[in-house]
């Protein structure tokens, strides 16, 4: 009866120890996943994103140009002749160009609110080329042409129309004391974000009521795909050969190239921290197997005792280090994945995933295996038959 029960009382400390190596094991497991996954995520979602800003740059061109003024030798604002879109318009690498010219009044949606209140609304004079220069679209109504450029017609950027509240043409904003009819109202515009937060009336209109010239505070040039570096080092001696050193020449589209290149930045930081989390499942993994030798010294010792040499028995306890950290990174490649999927069609991105992320991290989870189980194998191998059999 007492050996029934002592036997009885050996098989549940040996299930619940089976239990803990398996719990133990599976926590193990659970570090190389995160890790995995952390990393597949972050190459995933780093890629899903350059490759959306490639195909804005795409889709937006990177021939558009800006000249703005800069300013003097002597530190004064300069400014540019109002020749300047004409001379732009002339050059041969220049296929469009437009101009714009700030006008110091405000955009109020009624007289009777503070003049004061400007809402970050700049009120600018616009060629009747500009949207076609900007290869802008419009959201509402039509833009400035023509006839509607000599009456007191506006029309709004797409954050101007949302900070005066306007959705439809048709209404009037109030400028300098008067009523102008909003005409339309832009697609946001992804390189020229200052026309976004602006209101655009003509120049004819412009020149009657606020004696505005034809200066320009910027002037935008849609160059030859083919020729962009040519004319944008011609331009600043072209539309102000007395002074080019006065006339600032920039390049729009760099700043979404500087934003696909400074997400390196930060994929480089979190993959530091997704190789934290593999350096803590390695550390698991290790710790699981040594322990594993200890508790199975008994099974070793069986095993010698029944023909398995030195070498059968790292293999075993390589083989199972493997075994765990395979999983590990399987499940974290495929969870990497599936987060990189998720988060690219919240953002309405195309889902890029490199192969070089799932290979690598199943690859890099299996190295991780061989060395966290190298040293339990070694041990486990080192055991005499012996002294492993009193443990039984």
């Amino acid at each position: 009866m007492r050996s029934r029960l002592l036997w009885r009382d050996v098989a549940v400390v040996g299930s619940v120890g089976l239990r803990t190596r398996r719990l133990r094991a599976a926590l193990s497991a659970l570090g190389i996943a995160i890790g995995i996954a952390s990393m597949v995520a972050v190459l995933g979602i780093s890629e899903s994103s350059k490759a959306d800003l490639l195909a804005q740059l795409d889709a937006l061109g990177t021939n558009l140009l800006t000249v703005t003024p800069g300013q003097s030798f002597f530190g004064d604002n300069a400014t540019l002749p109002g020749s300047a879109v004409g001379a732009a318009q002339h050059m041969p690498t220049v296929d469009r160009a437009a101009s714009v010219a700030g006008i110091d009044q405000s955009v109020r949606r009624s007289e009777y609110i503070d003049a004061a209140e400007t809402g970050g609304i700049a009120l600018q004079a616009a060629d009747t080329a500009l949207l076609a220069t900007l290869d802008g679209r419009m959201l509402r109504g039509r833009f400035l042409d023509a006839a509607s450029e000599r009456y007191p017609v506006v029309v709004l950027g797409s954050v101007t129309a949302r900070r005066l509240g306007i959705d439809r043409v048709g209404e009037q904003v109030a400028i300098a004391g008067r009523r102008f009819v909003v005409g339309g109202i832009i697609r946001h515009l992804e390189l020229a974000p200052e026309i976004d937060r602006a209101a655009l009336i003509g120049f004819p209109v412009a020149k009657r009521l606020f004696g505005t010239t034809r200066s320009a505070s910027t002037l935008y040039v849609r160059a030859d795909q083919d020729q962009v570096e040519l004319a944008q080092s011609l331009l600043a001696p072209t539309v102000d050969p007395e002074h080019p050193e006065e006339a600032q020449v920039s390049r729009p589209s760099d700043a979404l190239a500087a934003r696909a290149a400074a997400k390196g930045a930060f994929t480089s930081l979190f993959l530091g921290l997704g190789a934290v989390a593999l350096l803590v499942g390695a550390v698991g993994i290790a710790n699981v197997m040594v322990i594993s030798v200890l508790e199975r010294r008994s099974e070793i010792g069986l095993r010698r005792a029944l023909g398995a040499t030195r070498r059968h028995v790292g293999a075993q306890f390589l083989s199972e280090s493997l075994l765990l950290s395979a999983l590990g990174g399987l499940a974290g490649a495929m969870l990497g994945a599936a987060v990189t999927a998720g988060y690219a069609a919240s953002q309405g991105w195309t889902l890029v995933i490199p192969p070089v992320a799932l290979g690598g991290g199943i690859g890099c989870a299996l190295a991780i295996g061989v060395v966290a189980g190298i040293y339990p194998a070694g041990r486990a191998a080192r055991l005499s038959p012996t002294d492993a059999l009193r443990a039984f």
